[in-house]
Order: structure tokens, then sequence, then C-alpha cells
């Protein structure tokens, strides 16, 4: 069969059947080339008229087109669903906007007639709740129109904002942003350890529940401590960078240096060692975290974090032979695998086994003043009696990251991989053999839940 072909008898059904077209609420769309190829315009316009068929469409997975400020079908047809839950923005280069950049500085790269559009498809989506927003190849999105953008959308609940430039996301911008239950800033070099302190004493921020702040780089732990402090419904608090936030010169240090009390899971990796765990570990053990629940942590350097959770007998998987950095033969020294939970676990294995080589206590049995039996009771690692589980697994089964990421959601490489899924010749037993009808050979899908990225 052609490529397309079961998206057209798909989109024919739905037409011909109005009230089947009015209960779908998700589509799942095929990756229908190889990661890093163009999207072909046809395909972009046949899952358009795929999505115009389902009028109360809440959902379309699997196939996020880049929005490059010029118009597309399928950005049209997703802008006319009233009850879409979701929407994943792609903001690719535009041809006149770097033209305009070469001659002047910004604001105003993007012309009255874009900013208008971008901002137009944004008015019927009353129920959206989840929004991401990513740059790719230079894209362009202008502080104004985020800030205006992201009012528009009164149900908005669920914020990602990844790798724009400083003109377009800093600072200003993030003191503006509306009332949100989650919040995932990455790669956004505009903002600074002064504006997250600044942003966790305005009134939306009072309200979040996750944040996760990704290759931030920021320099102090005041910032996080004044997160922790002003973010009273903190549950889940993710920071990941390579250097180390510290405490500022000069600034007096008392126990414990960060706390939150309502937060119940962290995810803390910091790749380059610093005082930044050392302060955290001590904290816990001042009693700053008295609901934190899980720990999860890859860079655990000496394991100092490890070491003030609840010992585990075990924490390397079954599943850890088939990983890619054991079947490469990598030895788990720290900082030979980056951030890979596969090195994280292997360390943390060794620690535990390190700690059970070195009796912890000795119990003597004497009767009459003579000992009749003496034994050695294995040590062991972390803290009896903590309710801190230490945690090293992944968000995405099957992955040595820890975190989900951009590429996990938009790589299209593993669907149109021919190995592990339907290879397109189920009928091939018939008299007429595979000629009679086949399909392209597919990877088996796996859902990506967009909750995983807070």
């Amino acid at each position: 069969m052609k490529s397309g072909v079961r998206l057209k008898l798909l989109r024919r059904t739905l037409r011909e059947r109005r009230a089947l077209a009015q209960l779908v609420r998700e589509i799942k769309v095929p990756r229908l080339q190889p990661e890093g190829q163009m999207e072909n315009p046809k395909t972009i316009d046949l899952v358009a008229s795929l999505v115009m068929a389902c009028p109360n469409l809440e959902r379309l997975v699997g196939f996020y087109s880049t929005y490059s400020h010029c118009f597309d079908r399928l950005t049209h047809a997703l802008s006319t669903r009233p009850r879409l839950r979701e929407h994943i923005w792609i903001i690719g280069d535009n041809a006149a906007i770097t033209e305009r950049s070469l001659k002047q500085l910004p604001p105003g790269l993007m012309d009255t007639r874009q900013t208008q559009d971008f901002l137009h498809f944004h008015d019927s989506w009353h129920s959206l709740s989840t929004l991401f927003l990513c740059s790719q190849k230079q894209g362009i999105l202008e502080r104004d129109v985020f800030i205006q953008a992201l009012h528009l959308l009164p149900a908005l609940q669920h914020l990602c904002i990844s790798s724009f430039d400083v003109d377009d996301f800093d600072d200003v911008t993030l003191q503006s942003l509306p009332c949100l239950q989650s919040l995932r800033l990455q790669d956004l070099e505009g903002i600074t350890f002064w504006g997250l302190s600044e942003f966790s004493r305005t009134k939306s921020a009072r309200c979040i529940k996750q944040l996760s702040l990704v290759n931030l780089d920021i320099t102090y732990l005041s910032a996080i401590s004044n997160l922790f402090l002003h973010l009273k419904d903190l549950s889940r608090f993710t920071l990941v960078q390579e250097s180390s936030p510290e405490v500022a010169a000069g600034d007096l240090v008392f126990q414990p240096v960060v706390a939150s009390l309502r937060l119940q899971h962290l995810h803390w990796d910091i790749l380059v060692p610093g005082s930044a765990n050392q302060n955290l570990a001590s904290s816990i053990q001042a009693g700053g975290f008295p609901n934190l629940r899980t720990i999860r942590a890859p860079s655990d350097h000496d394991g100092l974090l490890q070491s003030v959770c609840r010992p585990r007998a075990q924490i390397v998987q079954a599943s850890d032979k088939y990983s890619k950095a054991y079947r490469a033969g990598v030895d788990g020294t720290p900082g030979s695998l980056g951030r890979t939970l596969f090195a994280a676990r292997k360390l943390a294995q060794q620690r535990i086994e390190n700690a059970r080589a070195s009796p912890r206590f000795r119990v003597i049995i004497e009767e009459e003043g003579v000992v009749q039996e003496a034994y050695d009771i294995p040590g062991y690692m972390g803290t009896v009696g903590s309710q801190i589980a230490y945690n090293l697994d992944s968000d995405a089964q099957g992955s040595d990251s820890a975190l989900v990421d951009f590429p996990d959601l938009l790589s299209g490489i593993k669907e149109v991989a021919p190995r592990d899924g339907c290879t397109g010749m189920w009928n091939a037993s018939h008299p007429a053999g595979k000629k009679w009808w086949n399909h392209t050979e597919r990877f088996r899908y796996r859902a990506m839940d967009l909750g995983r990225f807070f």
C-alpha cells in the first residue's frame, strides 16, 4: 500500500459516519517519514483533513509538524477544535524573520500579520490545559507574543517552554506567566537566579505543584531556597544542570539551607561536584523536608543523598545487562557515563556492597561470662527509619535517561524501524501472497504521557 492510504480510509469512514466521528477524542497518526526529513506538505494536508473530520477532538498524538510562521492546514485545523486539551508548538525558523534579524534588533522581528496569525490560533482553545513551546533551528517567538498567547488560554494548567533565545523568553516574560499547576523551563538562556527568586514571589507562582528546571545553570542556591519557601503547594521538583549552585559569598548559612514542607518527590541531578549535594543532604538531616518520600539523584557524588535515604538491599535491575553502556563494556566510574541511569545504579550498588562488607554491629552471646557465639551484622548504605526512598528508575520505560525529553516525544525513528512490530504481511498465507494486500512495516507504538515531562 502507498503511504497514507490507511489514513485516507479512516478519513472516508469518519466523513461517512458523522455520529462515529463525534465520538473521536484522540487520533494517533503514524510517523510517515524518518527523523530529520522535512514534513511532506501532502501528509500535513492529509492529517489536517482527518482533524477536520473529528469535531470533538482533544488530542493529536504522534505527528508534530514545525510551525515557521507560515500558513499550513494542520495548524489551522487544530485551531478550530474548541475541545482541544493539549498542543505542542515546534517553532521553526522563518526566512523573512531571519533577514530582518540581520538588520535590526528585537523586538519587531515578527511582522504584524505573523503576530496576529499566531495569536488567532489560540482564540478557540478554551479547554486547552497542556501547552508545549519548543524552538528548533533558531525559531523565534517574541516576548510580547508569549505573554499575550498564554493569557488567551483560560484553562491552561501545564506549560513547558524550551530552547528559546534570551530575547524571546527572559526574566520579564517569566514574571508574566499565568497561574499554573505544572511548569517546565528548559534550555532558556534568559532565565537567571534573580528572575527565579522574583518569580517565586509572584501570585501566579503560588499555585505551582510541579516545577522542573532543566539546564538553566542556576548560580546560587538562594534561588532554589526562595522557590521552596514561597511555593507552598510544591509537591514535585526537578533540577538538572551541570554546574553546582553554591551559597553566595558572605551569606549566613543556617540549617536547613533549603527546606520545603510539602515536597514529596525530588529529582536532583548536578553533574559537576560541588557543595549543593552536601547542603541538600544536611538540610534533609536537619528536618527540612518532612514529607519527602522519593529522591532520584543520577549524579549522586560519594553517595551523599543515598546515605540519608532508606537502605536498599539491591538497586541494580535485571534489565541493566541490556543497556547500551553495558554492551559497550563501559565501566561505572563517576563521570564515565554522564547521566545514564545504568552508571548511577552501578555506583549505588557498589556503595551498598562496600557497606555490606564492613560489619556494622557484633552480637555476642555469653553464658556465665563465657563467650559462646558471636555474630557480625553486615553494614548498610542509608539511614534506618528514613521515610525517603532512593529511586533510580526512568520516567520512560526502557530508557537510560532519567527524564523524558523532547527527542523522546518528537523522534519518529522507532516508528519507521522494521524490527519490533507489524511487518505488514499478516495475510501472507493468502493464495495471492503478499501482493494481494500488505502495508508499510510499523514499529510497536508506545504511548507518551505529556504529564511525565513535569
